[in-house]
């Protein structure tokens, strides 16, 4: 058997959005499932639109995700030469031709046919027959090259997502291989790749289905092996529309720096068009175990930030807590907060990372320990009161003396309670409020603890 081969091909004209790190997700997890080779290629040749940027940013998603590939990247602009001797070795099989057409004849071209009621199409003036009479070559026009498609019969496939497809011949026309610059195309330079690398198995948005008659009539015309081909279905926004650059999608970095980690990001694209089972949650290793390309999605699969967030908070929950403490340090830098020995907020993590969906949240919950806070209005009104202001001093007067743990502040906070005849949410309420800037946290004495005594002491002192 052949050795399975994989790729994912993004274009580095923006981001790597959600649809094409899903795509690579399934390719990689198809080729660590076979044991086989997952390919990274960068199809830069709009030239115009591609930026290194964007190159460093798709990889940078793929690091993240831990999507690592064998081989890669490979760029299409370093591989120029391979592409031009294989347009001339179609040229001279008779399987591609020069097109001197310029794009206001294929224009004016294509108006008439559409004013004829026809199919707007490439009507052969410069395909080779026999017996026909070429124009004569203009002066001063440098030609495309174009593909000879086979002009009857159907091109069938049996689709790895979507099962069999047909496409009739007469529905495509010759498609542009090479651009006048010398720059292939798409359809062209994707089939050359892919032959030259050996890829077995193509996984891809489902946007590239009329694509895929051009491509494996090109494949037939080289002699060159057919991958097999499947096509996942889009991913839809809020909206009910398809979910790309241009509509609302942000990238997968964009995930990272708000809070969302790799593995439940990996975790929640796989549940996008697939599944085992009723599984919900499931390790890399796991993913990989059961990917075999059975049980894909046909129909489109719809984003849903509420569940991304649960899946994220289950892996969370589950993190190691010096992790987090990194995730949340590099969250706070981000706001100008500089921590310092991060050691410092591994208990605070274990202490709130059950409350939290994103190391954003998480971060939101520990900054109070390293900045000012500030409790509304509202909340002092409702429960810093007069009744309650001669417990707060009293206790603050007990927290200078008694050693700083969890078990001896609980012990002042009862005591203080016992004098002053409360009920644990007078008092623990009003604390929190005072220390923490909001009124609900988790137990009140384990949250102190962590805290530095004297900003404690302080913010009590603000009655």
């Amino acid at each position: 058997m052949t050795a399975v081969r994989t790729r994912i091909a993004p274009s580095p004209t923006g981001f790597l959005h959600l649809g094409t790190a899903r795509t690579a997700l399934y390719s990689w997890a198809y080729a660590r499932h076979h044991g086989g080779q997952f390919v990274l290629r960068i199809e830069d040749t709009d030239v115009a639109r591609s930026t290194q940027d964007s190159v460093d940013q798709i990889i940078a998603s793929m690091n993240w995700l831990g999507l690592d590939y064998d081989e890669g990247p490979i760029y299409q602009m370093q591989r120029l030469d391979r592409y031009h001797a294989v347009v001339e070795q179609m040229i001279a099989a008779g399987t591609a031709y020069r097109c001197y057409c310029t794009p206001e004849e294929l224009e004016a071209m294509k108006a008439g046919q559409e004013a004829r009621g026809e199919k707007r199409r490439y009507d052969g003036t410069w395909r080779p027959a026999p017996g026909k009479v070429l124009p004569p070559v203009p002066e001063g026009v440098k030609p495309a090259v174009r593909f000879c498609n086979p002009p009857d019969g159907d091109v069938t496939w049996d689709d790895l997502v979507k099962g069999p497809i047909t496409i009739n011949n007469r529905e495509i026309d010759d498609l542009i291989i090479q651009r006048p610059d010398g720059v292939p195309t798409y359809n062209f330079a994707v089939v050359v790749d892919d032959w030259d690398m050996g890829i077995t198995h193509v996984f891809r948005g489902d946007e590239h289905v009329n694509n895929t008659p051009w491509q494996i009539n090109i494949f037939k015309a080289l002699g060159a092996p057919l991958p097999l081909f499947g096509h996942c279905p889009v991913i839809l926004g809020d909206d009910g529309q398809k979910l790309s650059k241009r509509r609302g999608a942000v990238s997968v970095t964009a995930y990272e720096e708000n809070g969302y980690l790799p593995e439940a990001m990996l975790n929640y694209l796989a549940r996008l068009g697939w599944s085992h089972g009723d599984d919900e949650l499931f390790t890399r290793e796991q993913l990989v175990s059961w990917f075999d390309g059975t049980h894909m999605n046909k129909s489109p699969a719809q984003w849903d930030a509420a569940k991304l967030a649960w899946v994220n908070a289950q892996y969370i929950k589950r993190a190691d807590d010096a992790r987090l403490a990194a995730l949340v340090a590099a969250q706070l830098g981000r706001r100008g907060i500089a921590v310092g020995d991060q050691s410092v907020l591994v208990p605070m993590c274990a202490l709130f990372k059950d409350r939290c969906s994103t190391t954003v949240e998480l971060a939101d919950w520990l900054s109070m320990y390293f900045t000012p806070v500030t409790p509304s209005a509202e909340d002092r009104a409702t429960h810093v009161t007069d009744a309650v202001k001669p417990a707060i001093a009293a206790l603050a007067e007990r927290l200078v003396a008694v050693a700083w743990d969890k078990a001896s502040i609980q012990q002042a906070i009862k005591d203080t309670i016992g004098a002053h005849q409360l009920k644990m949410p007078q008092l623990a309420v009003p604390l929190r409020v005072l220390v923490c800037g909001r009124a609900q946290t988790p137990s009140i004495d384990a949250v102190l603890s962590l805290f530095d005594r004297n900003d404690v002491l302080t913010r009590l002192r603000t009655v």
